[in-house]
């Protein structure tokens, strides 16, 4: 398959573990607001361990049928950010989950307030359909004006108005920020077969709105409070953003997704030799393969807690708890005990009692590209980049990545 950007492949194996120093440059961003849906541990872990079977599927068969995307019901349980944007002539406004595990843009999962077609919409009679694990939707594709910002408006993009969907609650759909590949045969009709379909960064990159075709996102950390500081979408350069600090390490994008190679050491010891998985901005918790998780459950002793489907420790452990190292690109990113667990101020949202500790990892079945998923409790300590123009990921120290709020 020919994505509509050049790979710079030279480039990409050239600087993969190189880290690259900060310099100033202007950028077009937009913010994006935290939202907590959570109702129940368990749903929150099934949520993920649905989610992993979607990319499971997808890394194995690459086609999920109808039928099996609407045989049981589903929550959408996470912690997301959202992104205003505005749609067509009229600057309708919708509230978009930022998710960079999928490619289509879509609107219409808040029945009261529905897509309205205007002078700028252009109907394709096109049916589209996009299987989430944790929700899915399919509806009818459009093409039109959609704006981010003043700063960053994109003419002609594919949206998809949902028609039915499935697992999303408060949010009116999904700005997707993933791999061009994802959007593979997610339209049908007369474009079919259709290989794939320009997402925004695509588009931006292409009308020349930006000048590479990359998307930063930096996140907060969790803690509940009405006050906590936006996340930020940061599309073109992003050397020199206030939102990270020191370098940038860069490794190349492994699969159809926002993929990457990793090992995991607990302390001094490897429990994870290098393996490649998902970087997921949808996921909530950090999935890990099961053997990884026993060790690392093991070593620190937690047990599991019937009530919110997480592994507790006690007080005395989380002041032994080591740190948690991502190993990325030649270069390591720890997870300090306090980001390693679920944020107190949030133990009721998961059916937790006050005070007490829960570590914020699950198991995951291991396969063939899909070992791991660093969701939201790994993102927000570390700023991301999504580079398509040269197919990599990056990633770099915020302010927030020895936070202490958990």
């Amino acid at each position: 398959m020919i994505c509509p950007f050049v790979v710079l492949s030279l480039l990409v194996f050239g600087v993969a573990a190189a880290p690259l120093a900060p310099s100033q440059s202007s950028s077009l961003s937009i913010p994006i607001q935290k939202h907590v849906n959570v109702t129940g541990g368990h749903n929150l872990v099934n949520a993920g361990h649905s989610r992993a079977r979607s990319f499971r599927d997808r890394t194995v068969s690459k086609h999920i049928s109808s039928t099996k995307r609407q045989e049981v019901p589903v929550v959408n349980e996470a912690i997301t950010y959202i992104a205003e944007i505005a749609v067509g002539a009229d600057n309708q406004t919708f509230h978009l989950l930022v998710d960079t595990g999928s490619s289509n843009t879509w609107v219409g999962a808040n029945a009261s307030y529905t897509y309205v077609p205007s002078s700028s919409s252009v109907w394709t009679d096109d049916i589209v359909i996009v299987d989430y694990g944790s929700g899915y939707f399919f509806g009818y594709e459009y093409y039109d004006t959609v704006t981010l910002s003043n700063d960053l408006v994109i003419k002609n993009q594919s949206i998809g108005v949902a028609d039915f969907q499935q697992g999303f609650t408060s949010m009116d759909g999904v700005l997707g920020i993933g791999p061009v590949d994802l959007t593979d045969g997610t339209i049908l009709g007369s474009l079919a077969p259709v290989t794939t379909v320009p997402t925004v960064s695509d588009n931006l990159f292409n009308q020349g709105v930006i000048s590479t075709e990359v998307i930063g996102v930096s996140f907060v950390p969790t803690t509940g409070a009405a006050n906590e500081p936006d996340g930020e979408l940061i599309f073109g350069a992003v050397e020199g953003s206030s939102r990270y600090t020191g370098q940038i390490t860069y490794t190349p994008r492994e699969t159809d997704y926002w993929g990457i190679a990793q090992s995991i050491s607990y302390g001094d010891t490897e429990i994870m030799s290098i393996a490649i998985g998902v970087v997921d901005t949808g996921t909530t918790l950090n999935y890990m393969p099961t053997d990884t998780f026993n060790a690392y459950i093991n070593t620190t002793g937690g047990i599991y807690d019937e009530v919110t489907g997480l592994y507790e420790i006690t007080e005395e452990q989380y002041n032994a708890l080591d740190d948690l190292i991502f190993t990325i690109g030649g270069t390591d990113f720890p997870l300090t005990p306090n980001a390693q667990i679920w944020p107190r101020d949030l133990n009721e949202n998961i059916g937790g009692e006050a005070g007490k500790i829960y570590l914020a990892a699950v198991a995951t079945e291991p396969v063939e590209n899909l070992n791991f998923i660093n969701g939201y409790v790994f993102l927000e300590r570390y700023f991301s980049i999504f580079d398509n123009s040269n197919s990599r990921v990056g990633f770099a120290v915020t302010p927030y990545t020895n936070a202490t709020t958990n």
